[in-house]
């Protein structure tokens, strides 16, 4: 299933979004994120010391809020699950493509702790 032409549009744009993703208490935890997509899935990029990254590991159910840079009034939320982790150099390259079109230039490799990772996002079906 193709992803809404809306989504698509703001995910590649120059947007941010908030990923929700569920504690182990069960509370849910928001970060503000860049975001991209491609076809079928909306993508975000984060490290595996973070604890997103572990509640996703746990639980793969997340919410993506993504609203416009110049008028946020216009969003997509995409309620599904993380359908696959990319790892690797993929994901590494990833990130410098997000800081590209949000900064102008590479991520600055400095800040890294640990694995860099891409969280492949699918929507639920009945959305």
């Amino acid at each position: 299933m193709a992803l809404p032409e809306n989504v698509v549009e703001l995910a590649k744009g120059k947007n941010f979004a908030t990923l929700t993703t569920m504690l182990p208490s069960g509370h849910p935890a928001t970060q503000v994120m860049w975001v991209d997509c491609d076809d079928e899935c909306v993508i975000v990029n984060t490290e595996v010391h973070r604890q997103k990254f572990k509640n996703v590991e746990r639980d793969p159910r997340v919410t993506v809020c993504i609203w416009e840079y110049d008028n946020p009034y216009r969003y997509a939320e995409v309620r599904g699950e993380v359908v696959e982790i990319v790892r690797g150099q993929r994901a590494r390259d990833h990130i410098d493509e997000c800081a590209h079109l949000y900064f102008g230039r590479p991520y600055n490799p400095d800040i890294i702790k640990s694995e860099r990772v891409m969280l492949r996002i699918k929507p639920l079906a009945d959305l």
